[in-house]
Parts: structure tokens; C-alpha cells; sequence
């Protein structure tokens, strides 16, 4: 169904799929519902995206649950989720978990309505700050911290002693975005305990996943000492974030970086500038969003790495082809680490970091051709399950694979089945700086040791609105330094 004309701005807020699917009873649910609860058995508030996985390969490409009398409809099948990427007729939805970050974040980029102006400000004001000029001046800082994550893991290596790797990569990436970013450093690998900044933010992800597992009206009551602490991790979140820029301020200015931009720099066209409030909010997006889902891939792809030695033995030697005995790699040799980057992208897609982003429709229409959904309808694609769809995957989506990313393979496959940084207009915009940091720092960690598994870890997925291996800990051993000479340029890389 056509759209038609331009509609007024929908209101936010949760709209339940009651109110917005005219044949909801045609999709599937699970058999046994709870009055009053929902469908909570079998379910765990503490791993929601989980659950859903489950009920997926019983229920189906798309299919619904209730949580408290909150109806919602998830798709998990690669042609929904491409009738769902057409922008014409869908539009990113902010709900569940994420309208629930809008305390902490407001009108950031990642938490901002449709319709509010200053997603279309900032957005407009920060993406040359992503640009590949802007991406080969962040290089030389993302080197700097990964040698701080190196010395660290040499001592361990030295010791014989097993490094936490999401310990170490939310270090390392919180470094990196807040150096990157704002020219701050948090001193995380000087601290024998988690900076307060990530102690509040875990904070306050856990409060927003929790909100989603209790009814809206009996929240305050049922989590009244967690909403305390959530409004004081709120709190110290914004006094870390207004010191940093209170301290850009005094300095006069820093190096052209995120900052520099949010705090002078107007708008092209309409010459508006970022209020306090905004640059506030925007850095607290960055910080979070821009350290937490790479800290996690990262960590899924070092667990991967561990697991399956050939994999790591052709990453490793690409490396060393690559890069030969260059103290250091330049930035356009990190694109060269192809099968690297594959292994980074098959490692998102069995567990992608943020698991599932939301569309709306943007008038009356029919999703796939079967399912009519009236404007502001919305649904919730389940990312990690769209990665597994078997008629775009193969009958063994389960199997850690890099070669599913060779260009042969890529090229294959129809658009829109991969989909680990959303989707449209109001996908990941900082998408090529965490592949970049993140391809750099594998190759940096496989040229320089060899990734022992602890023999008896099995994989556990922890959930806070974003997914992260939980307990992994490898054993580094140091390798001899690569001697062998560099690739001559334009040579073909694996």
C-alpha cells in the first residue's frame, strides 16, 4: 500500500501492537500466556534478546510476545526485514529499551524521535567529523591507547596469567572514543577498579532493561531503590560529562576533534549551533554508544579467535604479510587486513553487539505483502536471528565462518540480510570508526600473541540493552616480532 500524504508527527511513547496490526491474531505467539504477566514462561528478565532467539526458531520468520500487557511484534526473517528497510515506508521507532535511555541521553542520535530537529542538527553537524580525513587523523590515537591494552596484556603474558577481556576491551574502547572524541583520558588502565563513568553507565543500561520486565505503574514502587540509584549514576554520568566539556572550554579549544565540532561549529545551511543541553547529550551518546557496542565485538571476535587456531593462524598471517616488521601500521594498511575484517563481521553477525533496532510505519501499509500494519505501527527486528536465517545463511547458520564474507559471497547475497549497525538514515553513524579501531586492534593483539581459551569456558551472553561475552578470559603468549618484509603496495591481500 502506497504512502500517502505527509501525516502529523507521531507522539512518543510506547504504542502497543493491539492498537497498530489489524490481523495481530495471524501471528504467532507463544502457547501458554500468563493473565496479567505476559509471556514469561521459560523467560528470564535478565536475557530478553535470548528468549526471543528461542521463540524464533519455534515460532517463526515473525511472531509476538507480551510482557505485562505490552504487545510487540518481532521479525526475524531476511524478506520482512527488507520490506522493513525500505525508507519510504519505515522509519527508525524509538521504544522499549531504548526510550528508556532518553533519561540519561534525551535527544542524542541514537535516542532522539523522528520528528525532534536536533537529530537532523547533530547529525548534520558531526558526520564530516566521521569522514576518511577525520578517520586517518583518529589513527594515531587509536595506536597510543592500544599500546596502553598491549603493556598491560605483556605483563599478564609475562606472568602466565589470564587477561578479562571485556574487562579490557570496554577499556580500551572507552579510551579510545574519549580521547578520539573529547582529547580526555579516563586513566582506565591505571585503575584497579572500572572508572565511574562505566560503572554508571552499566547502571544505567541495567535500569533500562529492567524497566521493560516490570508493569509501567508498579515501576516506581517495585524499583524505587534502583530508580535512586539510577537517578545518581544519571547524575554522575552528567558531572563527568559537563567536567570534560568545562575543561574544553578553558583550554580555548582542542584539535578539531567531536568536541571542537558539537561546541563551534553551525549547521551549513541554517547556521544554528548545539545548545548546552544537546552537546551534553551528544557526548554521552558517544561515550556510551561509541565505546560499549565495539567493546563487545571485539571481545566476541577474541573469543572466536581463541576457539579456532586455523582461523587465527590466517589472521595472524595476513598480519605479518601485511604489515611485515613496520613498528606500526599506517592507517590505509588496516583496510589491507581483509580476512581479518572478516572474521570482525562474522563475529557480528552470530552475535551482533546491538541486537535488534525497531521500524515504524510511516502511513498504512503491508509489511511483506501479508501483514497490514497501520501508521505508527511498529515492529522489532531481531538482528542475531535475521543472521541466521537459513534461506540467506545455508542449513548450518550456527558455524563460525569468515569465508561467509569474502567478496564472491558478499556479492551473493541480497541486500539488507546483514545488519549489525541498524538500518536507513538513522543507522550507526560512527559504523566505519569502530570497524576501523576494531580491525586495528585485532591485528595488533593476533601480530603479537598467540590467544589461548581458558579449556574449560563455555560461551555465556550477558545482556544490558547491548550483548557481551560474559566471564571470557584468554591467555595471552607473546610471539617473536615479524621480520618478514611489507607487501609491496597494491599486492592482493587475503
Amino acid at each position: 500500500m502506497a504512502e500517502t500524504t505527509a501525516p502529523a508527527l507521531l507522539p512518543g511513547g510506547f504504542r502497543d501492537a493491539e492498537e497498530g496490526w489489524p490481523e495481530l491474531h495471524r501471528i504467532p505467539r507463544p502457547a501458554y500466556r500468563v493473565p496479567l504477566v505476559g509471556d514469561v514462561i521459560g523467560s528470564s528478565k535478565d536475557t530478553p534478546v535470548q528468549d526471543s532467539m528461542r521463540l524464533a526458531r519455534r515460532l517463526g520468520p515473525i511472531f509476538r510476545r507480551n510482557a505485562f500487557g505490552k504487545e510487540f511484534v518481532l521479525v526475524a526473517g531476511a524478506d520482512l526485514a527488507a520490506d522493513l528497510a525500505d525508507e519510504a515506508r519505515f522509519a527508525k521507532h524509538v521504544g522499549l529499551g531504548v526510550a528508556n535511555l532518553r533519561q540519561v541521553a534525551g535527544d542524542g542520535l541514537f535516542t532522539a524521535y523522528n520528528h525532534e530537529p536536533n537529530w537532523q542538527l547533530a547529525h548534520d553537524v558531526l558526520a564530516p567529523g566521521f569522514s576518511r580525513e577525520a578517520m586517518a587523523g583518529y589513527h594515531t590515537m587509536m595506536l597510543a591507547v592500544a599500546e596502553r591494552l598491549t603493556g598491560h596484556w605483556d605483563r599478564a603474558a609475562g606472568a602466565g596469567r589470564t587477561v578479562d577481556v571485556p574487562g579490557d576491551m570496554t577499556k580500551l574502547t572507552l579510551e579510545t572514543i574519549a580521547r578520539t572524541g573529547f582529547g580526555h583520558d579516563f586513566g582506565s588502565f591505571e585503575r584497579s577498579r572500572p572508572h565511574p563513568f562505566i560503572t554508571s553507565m552499566v547502571g544505567t543500561l541495567d535500569y533500562a532493561q529492567r524497566l521493560n520486565a516490570v508493569p509501567a505503574p508498579l515501576a516506581p514502587l517495585l524499583l524505587r531503590r534502583a530508580g535512586r540509584r539510577n537517578a545518581a549514576d544519571i547524575g554522575r554520568l552528567h558531572r563527568i560529562v559537563d567536567e570534560v566539556v568545562r575543561i574544553r572550554r578553558a583550554d580555548g579549544g582542542g584539535e578539531g576533534d567531536l568536541l571542537d565540532r558539537m561546541l563551534d561549529t553551525a549547521h551549513p545551511e541554517s547556521g544554528e549551533r548545539l545548545s548546552p543541553e544537546n552537546v551534553r547529550r551528544q557526548v554521552i551518546t558517544f561515550l556510551i554508544a561509541g565505546h560499549e557496542t565495539t567493546s563487545g565485538a571485539l571481545s566476541f571476535a577474541l573469543h572466536f579467535l581463541s576457539l579456532y587456531p586455523d582461523v587465527a593462524d590466517r589472521a595472524r598471517a595476513e598480519v605479518d604479510r601485511v604489515w611485515g616488521g613496520a613498528a606500526a601500521p599506517g592507517y590505509e594498511q588496516v583496510a589491507k587486513l581483509r580476512y581479518v575484517r572478516r572474521v570482525l563481521d562474522e563475529s557480528l553477525r552470530l552475535w551482533p553487539t546491538a541486537p535488534a533496532y525497531a521500524r515504524e510505519a510511516r502511513a498504512d501499509t503491508v509489511l511483506a505483502g501479508e501483514h497490514p500494519m497501520r501508521r505508527g505501527a511498529w515492529t522489532m527486528v531481531l538482528t542475531p536471528m535475521l543472521h541466521r536465517d537459513p534461506s540467506v545463511w545455508g542449513p548450518d547458520p550456527e558455524r563460525f565462518d569468515p569465508d561467509r564474507f569474502d567478496a564472491p559471497a558478499v556479492r551473493s547475497r541480497p541486500p539488507h540480510t546483514y545488519k549489525p549497525f541498524g538500518t536507513g538514515a538513522r543507522a550507526c553513524i560512527g559504523r566505519q570508526f569502530a570497524l576501523h579501531e576494531a580491525t586495528l586492534v585485532l591485528g595488533l593483539l593476533l601480530r603479537r600473541y598467540e590467544l589461548r581459551p581458558d579449556p574449560g569456558y563455555r560461551l555465556r551472553v550477558t545482556e544490558r540493552l547491548t550483548l557481551m561475552p560474559e566471564g571470557l578470559r584468554i591467555r595471552p603468549e607473546r610471539r617473536p616480532a615479524p621480520t618478514q618484509p611489507q607487501t609491496p603496495e597494491g599486492a592482493p591481500a587475503d
